[in-house]
C-alpha cells in the first residue's frame, strides 16, 4: 500500500488514526503494530511472515546481548545477530544476483548452470533490517537500554509511516518516544502539513517528471541528441529527488500525528557546492548509517591492525580513508539494488569523495561558489544515469550520448512533446523548490515583521500568510486527490531497494 493512494488517503489512514486517539494509551502500541501489520500484509502475507520473524530474532537476540554484555558471549551474540540480519538480507534480496553471474561464469565454462527459482525481494527489507541491525549494535554500545517490551521492539522495526521505505530510524534515537511519547494538536496539525507537502512532491512532481524520464530512458540511447538525453537524466534526477524526500516528507508527517518524532532526511541536496556536502544532504539517515556502522568500525579496525607495524602519519590516515571509503560506498551502492549499475553507482560517488579529499578539497573552498555548484550537480546527473539504466552498457552509452550526441534530428521534440505550459510551470516549481529561496522569502518576512510591528501584532501580521499557506495545503491536496482519482500512473522508486 502506497501513502500516495487513494485507499491509504480516504480508507486506512483516517480509520487508524480514528482509532488510535479512541483508545487507551496503554494499547496504543498494540494497536499501532496491529495496523502496521495489515498495512504491511497489504503488499502480501507471505512477506509479514518474514518481518514478524525478523521481529522474533531481534527481539530475543537483543535480550540475550544485554544478560551477557560483561562477558565474551555479549560480543558472540551481537556477531550472531549481524550476521544473521545480513544473511537474511542477503538471501531475499541478492541470491538471484549471485545466481546469475555465477551462471553467466559456468556458462562461458560450458558447465551446467545452477537452477534459479526467482524470490521474489520483499518489500521494505533493507529498511527494516538495518533498524534491526541499530538495535543490537546499539544494545552492545549501550546507547540505549535493551527493550524488554515485545510490542514496543515490533513497533519500533514495524512502525508503518517509515516501515517500506524509511527514514531509517536508530533505536537510541526514538527508544524514549515508544512509552513516553506525548501527542499533541500542534504536532499533529504539523503532522498533516507535511504528510501533504510530501504527497505533493510525489504526485504533482515527482510523477510528472517519472513519465518524461521513463520515456527518454526507453529509447535506444545511441539514437537520440545529447538535448534529449540531458532532458531524461535532468527529469530523473528531479523524479528521484521529489519522490524520495516526498515519501520522507509523508513519513515524517505520520509519524508525527501518532506522537513521534523522526530525524530530518533531506537538507535541500541539490544546493551542494561538493559530493562530500551531498551526502550530508541526501538521504541523511542512510547516510549516518552507513556512518556509524560500517566506515567508523571499519576505519578504526583498520587503525588497530596499522598501529601494531607502523606509526601513524597523515599517509596512513589516508589509506585508512581510502579503505574504509572504498568498500563502505561499493556497499552503499549495492544496497540499492542488486545490479552491478548501483555497484559502480556507489563506486563512481566514492570515487569523487575520495578525490574531493585528497585533491579538490582546499581547491574547492577557493572557488567560486556557482563554479562549485555546476561541478556538484553535473556529477549527480551523471551518476543518475547509472542508477536508472537497466544494464551497465545502457548507461556507458547514454552517458556517451549526453556529451557527443546520436541522431540529431529534432533535437527539440522532445521538450515540445512533454514540456508544454502547465509542466514548464511544474518544472520551475521544482527546480525553485530544490533550492532554500521558500523559506529564505519566509525567514527574512518573519524578521520585517518582527520588526516593524510590536509584539501584540505580529500574530496579526503573519495570519495573511498562515491563511495563505493553509489555502496552498488544501489546493495541494485536491489536486493529489484529483490526479489519482483520473491517473493509475504512481510509480514509487524506492520500492525497488
Amino acid at each position: 500500500m502506497l501513502f500516495s493512494s487513494l485507499v491509504f488517503i480516504t480508507i486506512f489512514l483516517p480509520v487508524v488514526l480514528l482509532l488510535y486517539y479512541v483508545i487507551r494509551k496503554e494499547y496504543r502500541n498494540t494497536f499501532l503494530f496491529i495496523s502496521s501489520m495489515i498495512f504491511f500484509a497489504w503488499g502480501g502475507v507471505s512477506y509479514s511472515a518474514l518481518l514478524i520473524f525478523s521481529i522474533i530474532f531481534n527481539y530475543v537476540i537483543g535480550l540475550l546481548i544485554s544478560k551477557n554484555i560483561k562477558k565474551k558471549k555479549g560480543r558472540t551474540y551481537l556477531v550472531i545477530g549481524v550476521v544473521i540480519n545480513l544473511l537474511f538480507l542477503g538471501i531475499f534480496k541478492y541470491l538471484n544476483f549471485f545466481i546469475e553471474n555465477l551462471n553467466s561464469i559456468l556458462s562461458s565454462a560450458h558447465i551446467e548452470p545452477v537452477n534459479n527459482n526467482t524470490i521474489i525481494l520483499p518489500i521494505g527489507i533493507s529498511f527494516y533490517t538495518f533498524q534491526a541491525i541499530s538495535y543490537i549494535v546499539g544494545i552492545y554500545k549501550k546507547e540505549a537500554e535493551v527493550q524488554k517490551k515485545f510490542i514496543n521492539l515490533a513497533v519500533y522495526i514495524s512502525l508503518f509511516p517509515q516501515l517500506i521505505a524509511g527514514p531509517i530510524v536508530r533505536y537510541k534515537d526514538i527508544n524514549e518516544q515508544l512509552d513516553n511519547r506525548k501527542e499533541s494538536f500542534n504536532d499533529f496539525v504539523y503532522g498533516i502539513q507535511r504528510f501533504v507537502i510530501g504527497l505533493g512532491k510525489k504526485i504533482l512532481i515527482a510523477n510528472t517528471f517519472a513519465q518524461v524520464a521513463d520515456t527518454v530512458f526507453a529509447m535506444e540511447a545511441g539514437n537520440m541528441s545529447s538535448l534529449t538525453a540531458w532532458i531524461g537524466a535532468i527529469s530523473y534526477s528531479l523524479q528521484i529527488y521529489y519522490d524520495f524526500s516526498g515519501y520522507s516528507d509523508m513519513a515524517i508527517g505520520l509519524a508525527g500525528m501518532f506522537g513521534f518524532k523522526l530525524l530530518e532526511n533531506f537538507n535541500f541536496p541539490y544546493i551542494s557546492k561538493s559530493i562530500n556536502e551531498f551526502w550530508k544532504r541526501w538521504h541523511i539517515s542512510l547516510s549516518s548509517w552507513f556512518m556509524n556502522y560500517l566506515f567508523l568500525p571499519l576505519a578504526y579496525n583498520i587503525s588497530d591492525k596499522l598501529k601494531k607495524n607502523v606509526y601513524l602519519n597523515i599517509k596512513t590516515e589516508n589509506i585508512i580513508y581510502l579503505i574504509a571509503a572504498s568498500v563502505t560506498f561499493l556497499l552503499c551502492g549495492f544496497w540499492h539494488g542488486a545490479s552491478w549499475t548501483f555497484v559502480v553507482w556507489g563506486a563512481y560517488h566514492g570515487f569523487f569523495l575520495i578525490i574531493e579529499r585528497f585533491f579538490l578539497r582546499k581547491k574547492l573552498k577557493k572557488t567560486w561558489k556557482p563554479i562549485r555548484h555546476i561541478y556538484t550537480l553535473l556529477i549527480l546527473i551523471i551518476g543518475w544515469v547509472f542508477f536508472r539504466a537497466e544494464t551497465l552498457s545502457d548507461a556507458l552509452i547514454y552517458v556517451k550520448t549526453m556529451f557527443v550526441g546520436g541522431n540529431y534530428e529534432s533535437k527539440l521534440w522532445m521538450f515540445n512533446e512533454h514540456f508544454y505550459e502547465e509542466k514548464i510551470f511544474i518544472l520551475i516549481l521544482a527546480l525553485v523548490g530544490s533550492t532554500t529561496i521558500f523559506f529564505d522569502i519566509q525567514r527574512i518576512y518573519k524578521k520585517w515583521i518582527e520588526k516593524h510591528y510590536s509584539k501584540i501584532l505580529v500574530r496579526i501580521s503573519t495570519f495573511p500568510v498562515e491563511g495563505f499557506g493553509a489555502l496552498g495545503l488544501i489546493s495541494i491536496f485536491l489536486l493529489c486527490l484529483m490526479s489519482l482519482a483520473t491517473n493509475t500512473y504512481n510509480p514509487f522508486i524506492y520500492f525497488r531497494f
